[in-house]
């Protein structure tokens, strides 16, 4: 039942006559919508949920993603296969009348939107439009090109970035929306910047923008770069933005400085042509001002929306002792002082769920007293799965040293990532060759957000270990904080900000390689983590409590969306300059 009492913070200086338009090629809006592969897509949605609780003035635009990311299928093995995730837009949406068109390779593409409203704790609706070419009169492949989520090669993608940045911005319009702000979640969205220079053109591909131009768009846009390395921004040639996007296009954005090293990169267009840009967490603005050191980055860090996230046993928990934290994150603070034993009991439910799903999917009978480590994300090289297994008879004997251990992992590989499916083998591998009586792992299928859940509320520790500094921000150890799962990590991303040494988890101390990584992690759980877990249950219920107080009253989207609306959305010179604008769109 939703409550009925007035919205927890004030936005009665925003703009009525204007709103934030929110841009993400992927959205993890519902569990049974496969429009997310993980940490973006999943942070974006958490991002309109919370934007909705709080009830910012904003719409979003994705694409439909008619055919999913993809379900994922591991063999005996570990060899992972994939199959299409096909769902109806109409099951979920209401269809807009209202068609749009956009240029690609000189055809003319028709574009649809579906809307999903998505709903807040006290009624604010945030609308999500799902940008659709499934339509009569678009040629086959047009009609596909709203299918995959990153499926194809680079020439679809830069389609599908036309659909979404340039025919975002049109549709936008056709639906009579008045945008003070556009908000690129990621570069995939940088083209509806282009898009706005030649709005202020008068609509089409020719004539020169003046400086006066070029600004008036910048003060419209902000970015968000999530990508720590150079090779993961998205980047097309010459010869590709000539035949997909136009001669006449491409010679503009040439102009304009948007090529680097012969290609067009999606962050430096987003970058040219926003009055603000941050990284994701504290670290990652660092890295990002490093590689363009031109422009001012700042960093707000991400966060995950706590209603979520939260187990059913830890809401009920919190419910009972800390009223409002739904309404105010900031509330969990308070849980420093939830009782210990409840603490403790509320964790025993969540895990006894996560490990009769494991038996479901497996029939692999896990014990619920046994410290259990979990390790589940998007599988990457850098993300290093398999460092746990650097020192397998190590590894035995911390189990036996914990009268047993148990390790869960899951996680999915880009289909064209060839070393993440390979990785996904060995740790399969390894899982069989070293196991026993006292090890026991198991890899789970499918990764998505059901699961997730699961996963990080019902483990004892999360685990983390990127290699430096290629973890932008990561939001998995943040969800099982929020459950008071404490953290043992690699100092990157994220958790500078959020370790606390024997307080919210344990760092992993930093090496010269991996072996050097993985002794240190080896330490850690000998000598901290185990010992704690064994022979101090009182001390274990502190270290929950104060992982949830200290992180989960912190890292979470109630506060990241409310650093968004001061900082990026509206800040006072904007809020006062909206008035007069409100003032003049009211006469």
């Amino acid at each position: 039942m939703q409550p009925t009492s007035s919205r927890p913070y004030s936005y009665e200086s925003f703009p009525a006559a204007g709103v934030v338009a929110y841009f993400s090629m992927e959205i993890a809006i519902n569990p049974a919508m496969p429009t997310y592969s993980g940490g973006l897509g999943v942070l974006a949605g958490d991002t309109l949920r919370a934007a909705a609780d709080l009830g910012v003035p904003l719409v979003a635009f994705t694409l439909a993603h008619r055919k999913g990311y993809f379900q994922q299928h591991l063999d005996l093995k570990g060899v992972q296969s994939e199959d299409v995730q096909p769902w109806n837009p109409a099951d979920f949406c209401t269809e807009e009348p209202a068609r749009i068109t956009v240029s690609v390779e000189d055809r003319i593409v028709t574009v649809r939107a579906w809307r999903y409203d998505m709903v807040g704790r006290y009624g604010h609706i945030v609308p999500i439009y799902l940008l659709d070419t499934d339509i009569d009169g678009n040629s086959g492949w047009d009609r596909g090109l709203t299918d995959h989520l990153y499926g194809g090669d680079t020439n679809y993608r830069l389609q599908q970035e036309i659909v979404l940045g340039m025919g975002g911005v049109r549709l936008a319009s056709a639906l009579g929306l008045r945008v003070n702000v556009f908000h690129m979640n990621e570069g995939h969205a940088a083209l509806l910047t282009l898009a706005l220079i030649e709005s202020e053109l008068g609509g089409g591909p020719l004539g020169a923008p003046t400086e006066a131009d070029l600004a008036l768009v910048r003060q419209k846009c902000v970015f968000t770069t999530h990508t720590p390395v150079p090779a993961g921004h998205d980047r097309f040639s010459t010869e590709q933005t000539n035949r997909i996007l136009g001669g006449d296009r491409t010679a503009r954005l040439e102009k304009l400085g948007c090529y680097r090293d012969g290609m067009l990169n999606m962050t430096l267009l987003a970058l040219k042509f926003s009055r603000y840009a941050n990284g994701v967490a504290m670290q990652h603005a660092k890295v990002s001002r490093a590689m363009f050191p031109e422009f001012t980055i700042d960093s707000i860090t991400n966060g995950v929306h706590a209603p979520t996230w939260v187990s059913e046993p830890v809401q009920g928990l919190l419910d009972k002792n800390l009223s409002g934290w739904r309404r105010d994150n900031l509330y969990l603070r308070n849980a420093i002082d939830l009782p210990e034993k409840e603490m403790l009991d509320a964790h025993a439910r969540a895990k006894e769920e996560l490990l009769a799903e494991v038996g479901t999917r497996t029939g692999l009978v896990l014990d619920p007293k046994v410290l259990t480590l979990g390790f589940a994300r998007r599988v990457a090289t850098y993300k290093r799965a398999t460092l746990l297994f650097t020192d397998p008879e190590r590894l035995v004997q911390i189990a036996k040293q914990a009268g047993g251990l148990q390790i869960i992992f899951a996680g999915k590989a880009h289909p064209q990532d060839e070393p993440g499916k390979a990785l996904i083998q060995k740790v399969v591998e390894d899982a069989q060759k070293f196991s026993n009586t006292q090890l026991k792992v198991v890899y789970l299928e499918n990764y998505e957000w059901n699961l997730g859940a699961l996963l990080t509320a019902g483990v004892d520790v999360w685990v983390n270990t990127p290699r430096r500094p290629y973890e932008a921000s990561g939001t998995s150890g943040m969800k099982a904080a929020l459950n008071g799962v404490p953290s043992l990590s690699i100092l990157d991303g994220w958790w500078i900000e959020g370790c606390i040494e024997g307080v919210t988890g344990w760092a992993i101390d930093d090496g010269a390689n991996d072996e050097e990584e993985a002794t240190a992690l080896y330490k850690k759980l000998e000598t901290a983590v185990v010992p704690l877990y064994l022979d101090a249950p009182e001390k274990w219920a502190r270290l929950m409590r104060t992982t949830l107080a200290y992180n989960g009253s912190y890292f979470n989207t109630n506060r990241m969306v409310k650093q968004y609306t001061r900082n990026a959305y509206y800040p006072v010179k904007l809020i006062e300059r909206a008035k007069v604008e409100e003032e003049a769109f009211a006469r």
